[in-house]
Order: C-alpha cells, then sequence, then structure tokens
C-alpha cells in the first residue's frame, strides 16, 4: 500500500471549499464540474489530500453506490504541527470535540465541515487538554 485518501460523498461541494480552502489553506489542483455545479475536487495540503465527489455525479460514475444512505458518523484524523494555528483558523466553528488531551498524549479538537463530516486536527505529545 501507498497511499490512503478519503473520498467524501456530499449532496453540494461548494459549500465544502471554504472550509478546507479559505480556512485550512488547502489546495484545490483538480476540480471537475457537473452541470452548473463541482462533481468532484480533490484538495490537498503537503502530503495530506481529500477527495469530494457530488452524489450527482456518483449516480452517474458509479451507479450502485449513488443512493446509499451516508456513513454516519465519517471521520477523518488529520495530524498537525501547530494545533493553535488550526484552532485560530477554525475561529466561529463549532467543536463536536472541544479540546482535550487523549490516553496516548494526543491533544487534539473536533469540527464537523459543511459536508457533515467529523474531521479531528491533533498535535502529538502536548499534553495541554483536559484529560480523557
Amino acid at each position: 500500500m501507498k497511499k490512503l485518501t478519503p473520498v467524501f460523498v456530499v449532496e453540494d461541494i461548494e459549500p465544502c471549499l471554504d472550509f478546507w480552502i479559505g480556512r485550512l489553506g488547502f489546495e484545490a489542483p483538480v476540480k471537475i464540474p457537473e452541470g452548473d455545479s463541482l462533481g468532484f475536487v480533490m484538495l490537498t495540503s503537503g502530503n495530506v489530500e481529500i477527495m469530494y465527489q457530488s452524489r450527482e455525479s456518483l449516480r452517474k460514475d458509479i451507479p450502485a453506490l449513488a443512493d446509499e444512505p451516508p456513513g454516519s458518523p465519517n471521520a477523518i484524523y488529520i495530524e498537525v504541527s501547530d494545533l493553535d494555528d488550526v484552532l485560530r483558523r477554525l475561529d466561529g466553528i463549532d467543536l463536536i470535540v472541544p479540546k482535550r488531551t487523549t490516553f496516548y498524549g494526543a491533544t487534539e479538537v473536533g469540527v464537523r465541515e459543511p459536508g457533515g463530516n467529523l474531521i479531528v486536527f491533533a498535535m502529538q505529545g502536548q499534553g495541554d487538554g483536559a484529560d480523557v
């Protein structure tokens, strides 16, 4: 195995872009339209890659999966080098997982991005959150 990239299926991709690009500084090297909207987008930041596909695009791409209920809850875990910087960028977004220190020593927070998926940002070995 060489790489893992989550692909989130959402009704509309556009509301997710400000979260990743506007707040967190990701780039979108690939944007594929589907009618008047986006059908697919690839988002990257360093070695981190996330893809979104609209349900309408999936219906044409892999029809058997298009009407599957959305996974609940979907979550991804992103290790960061500066959690305080991420928190500044997320100002105004409700924390689903308030800042905490895990049993394995990571300090983390979690938010729900506009597509409904849980995104957990973690910094290893900090120990400055509430113990869990």
